[in-house]
């Protein structure tokens, strides 16, 4: 029996190795309800993809050397500042290799590559990212599928999962990618979701993009009147109420999308029409 792989990718702020352990309880209480098992271990293989340690020493310094050596007011506001605007910034490409940019799609490359031995090289792909981890995951598949100039590095060429050419499923939550589309003068070229690889290996299969954002929010917008491509690319924007009764009606919402139970269920929900899918075939 095949196996689904889940990657999951954080988004801005101070965020510690374990940010996605909440999510992927949720993940696996919901999943196992769906197929009447005790766990999801079984079925798929969640795969946590943490980026924070590519700007968190620097990040950590600059709070350091110039708000808490100089004295400088607003402290609390400021660490906010610097680890939320910092990781925007930090991200940006550049002309060189060996960047930031290319640092944090490692990540994603050695994360792919520890669920490509776990489960094999040609497992369905789910990815779920939140905030700038959209924007992350969407320019790594995006190098992938269009041979740009920064190459994410893949560790082993051999795997069509490795190379993201089994990615079915990708999910957006609370994403700030219509505001990185400033960036550009022509921002109608959408990754593929299924990839061309995910429809050949899994013909049938309808895989989907989805993204979830909440009107309180002010980091996370709708994605479908980006461009006409994205309309046709994204499945849907679904509005959905994250948050507990401190923050889910003020912008702290946040950091709630991957704790939210319409959230959890319909990637779960998605995850066992996909299974059943491919190990009926």
């Amino acid at each position: 029996m095949q196996k689904i792989g889940v990657i999951v990718i954080h988004g801005l702020g101070l965020q510690k190795k374990e940010f996605a352990l909440k999510f992927m309880k949720k993940l696996d209480k919901a999943f196992a309800g769906m197929m009447n098992a005790p766990s999801s271990n079984p079925y798929i293989d969640v795969e946590p993809v943490y980026w924070g340690d590519v700007f968190g020493e620097d990040e950590e310094r600059i709070y350091r050397d110039l708000v808490l050596n100089k004295k400088l007011r607003f402290k609390k506001l400021r660490r906010y500042l610097v680890y939320y605007l910092a990781d925007a910034v930090a991200y940006q490409p550049v002309d060189t290799n060996g960047q930031n940019y290319d640092a944090v799609h490692q990540s994603i490359s050695n994360a792919l590559h520890r669920l490509s031995k776990r489960i094999g090289n040609t497992a369905p792909l789910f990815v779920v990212s939140h905030s700038l981890g959209t924007v992350i995951a969407s320019n790594f598949f995006y190098d992938l599928q269009f041979t740009s100039r920064h190459f994410p590095g893949i560790i082993d060429i051999t795997s069509p999962l490795e190379r993201g050419e089994t990615l079915t499923h990708f999910y957006s939550l609370g994403t700030t990618l219509p505001l990185w589309s400033l960036r550009y003068r022509d921002f109608s070229k959408p990754i593929r979701v299924p990839s061309l690889g995910g429809e050949e290996l899994y013909p049938g299969l309808e895989g989907e993009w989805v993204n979830f954002y909440d009107k309180d929010d002010i980091l996370g917008y709708p994605l479908r009147e980006i461009d006409p491509a994205y309309e046709k690319a994204v499945k849907a924007d679904v509005n959905i109420n994250v948050g507990n009764l401190f923050t889910f009606w003020n912008p702290l919402c946040h950091t709630s999308y991957m704790k939210d139970k319409k959230v959890v269920n319909h990637i779960a929900d998605r995850l066992a029409v996909a299974y059943r899918y491919i190990n009926t075939e």
